[in-house]
């Protein structure tokens, strides 16, 4: 080939490839473009797990939640430990106490099923399951579903059902969730809570930061993707993630482009510090350190800008903790701001 027949050919190689990063670099504009909504509803999760941890009466945090605060919207977790502490042996009280009160004020819930569920250590099975294979886990869990599905399916305030959480970011606490999680019982679990409430939409999740969502997002009717800005990292230390709101929109885009346009939120907006320790082993000082006021009011300005329009925070027991224990109550009563709008 001649030098001059190469010069040719480099070039139209250059040509081809800057009409490629422009046609790129349009679409991803186009995708980022900034799109705030109107107006932002709200929601929280609640854990008894996390209430307990923090040494309070969870039954006092969860009543100041829907009736100091306001809450309307909420996720509650049905943890298998907390309902079948003994094979066969089920223990509703306290999530019918969740139920009720919520149902009694026009509360909607999406109540979280399965062994990974909402809270450190992530994946949550009861102490009588130790010594049980993977297969005989499977089938206890699938009975402990269906236990649970069969006596909520009729509230009219339940919402969606979620199964498991961020079942796909399995690399994520494999400490304590092992090798459990397989696709095919995965989409078993989806089908039997099907099975049993056709009525109610199947609701999945997945990390914000270090997930693609595809595949939670095929397999639900209703997506819910968690948002953590500061974090720690082991060899870094403490950071802020380095994106913008544009990152959520662009890949809310490009997923909805790709697949199908169904109803997505924000599930997990963390709003409490993140730590390598329980939070009643940290000093104050650290927690702050690490999520102050500022910090808070910088996760709530960014996620308006993700475009998402409904959004369930966390941490509203630390903010609680914070307020009757500890002399801070800037947490809670900025939320009594966003929850009376």
């Amino acid at each position: 080939m001649s030098i001059h027949n190469l010069r040719r050919k480099i070039k139209k190689i250059c040509i081809i490839l800057t009409l490629l990063f422009i046609i790129v670099a349009s679409v991803l504009f186009i995708f980022s473009l900034e799109k705030i909504p109107e107006k932002i509803t709200y929601g929280a999760s609640f854990s008894k797990l996390h209430a307990d941890e923090l040494g309070l009466d969870w039954r006092d945090v969860y009543l100041a939640m829907l009736d100091e605060l306001g809450i309307r919207h909420f996720r509650l977790s049905a943890h298998w430990p907390n309902i079948e502490p003994q094979k066969d042996t089920y223990n509703f009280v306290d999530l019918d106490f969740q139920m009720k009160e919520a149902q009694k004020r026009g509360v909607s819930v999406i109540l979280t099923v399965g062994r990974r569920l909402p809270g450190w250590p992530e994946c949550h099975e009861p102490h009588w399951t130790t010594n049980l294979s993977k297969e005989e886990t499977q089938k206890e869990l699938l009975e402990y579903i269906e236990a649970i599905v069969s006596r909520y399916k009729d509230y009219s305030n339940l919402l969606y059902w979620q199964v498991e959480n961020e079942a796909f970011l399995n690399f994520y606490a494999r400490e304590h969730c092992k090798d459990f999680f397989d696709v095919d019982f995965f989409e078993k679990e989806i089908a039997l809570v099907k099975k049993l409430d056709r009525d109610t939409p199947i609701f999945l999740t997945d990390s914000g930061e270090l997930s693609l969502w595809y595949q939670a997002y095929t397999r639900s009717d209703v997506f819910g993707t968690s948002l953590y800005l500061y974090v720690w990292n082991h060899t870094l230390g403490p950071i802020r993630y380095p994106i913008t709101p544009a990152f959520f929109r662009i890949k809310h885009n490009i997923i909805q482009t790709l697949f199908s346009n169904k109803p997505t939120i924000i599930s997990e907006l963390s709003t409490e510090p993140w730590l390598l320790q329980p939070i009643i082993a940290t000093s104050i000082e650290t927690q702050l350190s690490r999520m102050d006021i500022n910090k808070f009011n910088s996760i709530i300005s960014f996620a308006a800008k993700t475009g998402f329009d409904t959004q369930y925070l966390w941490g509203v027991e630390w903010w609680y903790w914070m307020k009757k224990y500890n002399n801070h109550p800037e947490f809670w009563e900025r939320a009594e701001e966003l929850y009376n709008r």
